[in-house]
């Protein structure tokens, strides 16, 4: 006799597993968040392209960082088991950091 899918995720079993899978995002989404802000604290001079160069390096690595996020989060296991708040923070500092690299 097989049983449903529904018996297999028990919701008593989805707290410590929701810990476990906000390791690798977290992983991700510390340094994703540190760059966005180095990017948004870095002041360029407007003769200096070397430093604007610099910012827009910093807001692409963040932006990046947050797709790979994005991209953890959208597997089955992530969606099934996490929030969909876990959506809001990458889509925030990827407009964030998207939004420095355009306007420095």
């Amino acid at each position: 006799m097989r049983l449903p899918r529904e018996d297999i995720d028990l919701p008593e079993d989805q707290g410590c597993l929701r810990w476990v899978l906000g390791v690798p995002l977290a992983l991700v989404y510390v340094p994703a968040v540190y760059l966005c802000y180095l990017a948004l604290v870095m002041q360029s001079d407007p003769r200096d392209d070397r430093l604007r160069d610099d910012v827009r390096l910093v807001a692409g690595l963040s932006l990046s960082l947050c797709l790979l996020g994005l991209l953890i989060t959208i597997t089955p296991v992530f969606r099934r088991n996490l929030g969909r708040w876990w959506f809001a923070l990458p889509l925030l500092l990827a407009t964030v950091a998207y939004a420095r690299g355009q306007t420095v």
